[in-house]
């Protein structure tokens, strides 16, 4: 398994690089506009190096398990490859949302699929028909929030691994070779991509990361079911979670659309709180990811599920209290 994460690390160190040295000439460029905090052109779509190795990496030493999951692998490969699309030539929200729902179908016959949600207040929930739009809810929703969460230098790949982490850790634990893998190489790859991404960066990971990662990140969450609380894995990837049920949450409060945009994230919030030190605000929002993490990891799944999720609201009230005080002493526009 070392050799495998030595090669991982050596393939996403080198093709991150690549892409970076000819982004200029193939157009994945960040351009920055209102909403970018960063000033000057910078490239993107590092997502490409960093997802081609572990790709790669998989193939190579477990062809087997890619093809046991042939369905998972080419849904992975379809949000990859839209997001591809997206850093070289803006793509529409609707193309990247319905590539997502195809790719979560896609999942259904590889039996990774929501199909029940546990005992809450001694009732259990089972979906039935409801399993596959809610699975499309939930992966569709969590992969747009790690791209909403893709704010600052080194931060999304940064929570990226720590949420993986957890996953490694439950994949060890219950001798799931799929979860372990799949979790190490991509933790793996993220630590290499972070050489070229931690501020200040010199590239992006793009759509072509954010997505790719949210949705790998969205399968290891469904296949950890086996062995989780439902709940627990809002807390094992909190931070993106809560982030955008805030944001949308404050904008219809206030008359806007959910989907408007705006800098009023958590990592804009608490970037300002550290008078603009980067830095800082990645690792505070690590720490804070971690103790979330470690929290949901905790969790026992014969827990009843609707205790755990009035937890999980009662720290959706009181993050959205806390950064409305962020907002109001400075005085944005939200």
């Amino acid at each position: 398994m070392w050799f495998e994460l030595f090669a991982v690390f050596l393939l996403s160190t080198g093709l991150v690089w690549t892409v970076r040295h000819f982004a200029p000439r193939i157009g994945l460029l960040d351009i920055p506009n209102e909403r970018s905090i960063h000033c000057s052109i910078i490239p993107r779509g590092a997502g490409i190096g960093f997802s081609v190795a572990v790709f790669i990496v998989f193939a190579l030493f477990h062809w087997d398990i890619m093809l046991e999951y042939l369905w998972t692998s080419i849904a992975i490969g379809m949000v990859f490859f839209v997001g591809v699309l997206d850093d070289h030539h803006d793509t529409s929200p609707n193309t990247k949302f319905f590539v997502i729902i195809f790719a979560t179908v896609l999942l259904y016959f590889d039996g990774i699929v929501i199909d029940e949600l546990g005992t809450f207040f001694g009732q259990e929930l089972r979906l039935g028909w409801l399993s596959i739009p809610f699975t499309i809810f939930a992966v569709s929703g969590f992969t747009n929030a790690m791209n909403l969460i893709d704010g600052l230098d080194g931060l999304s790949a940064t929570l990226g691994i720590i949420i993986l982490a957890v996953f490694m850790i439950v994949g060890i634990t219950h001798g799931d070779t799929f979860i372990t893998v799949l979790a190490s190489l991509t933790i793996t790859a993220l630590a290499a991509f972070l050489l070229f991404n931690w501020h200040p960066a010199t590239i992006f990971m793009g759509d072509s990361g954010s997505l790719t990662l949210g949705f790998l990140i969205s399968v290891l969450a469904i296949k950890s079911l086996a062995y989780l609380p439902t709940v627990s894995i809002l807390f094992i990837a909190a931070i993106p979670i809560l982030d955008t049920l805030i944001v949308m949450i404050r904008r219809k409060r206030n008359g806007r659309s959910a989907f408007s945009a705006d800098k009023c994230h958590i990592h804009h919030l608490v970037q300002t709180f550290f008078d603009g030190n980067t830095k800082r605000a990645v690792i505070s929002l690590a720490v804070l990811q971690s103790i979330y993490s470690l929290t949901g990891l905790q969790l026992d799944r014969s827990s009843d599920e609707g205790i755990l999720l009035l937890l999980f609201i009662l720290n959706v009230i009181l993050l959205y209290m806390i950064l409305g005080a962020m907002i109001t002493r400075q005085e944005r526009s939200c």
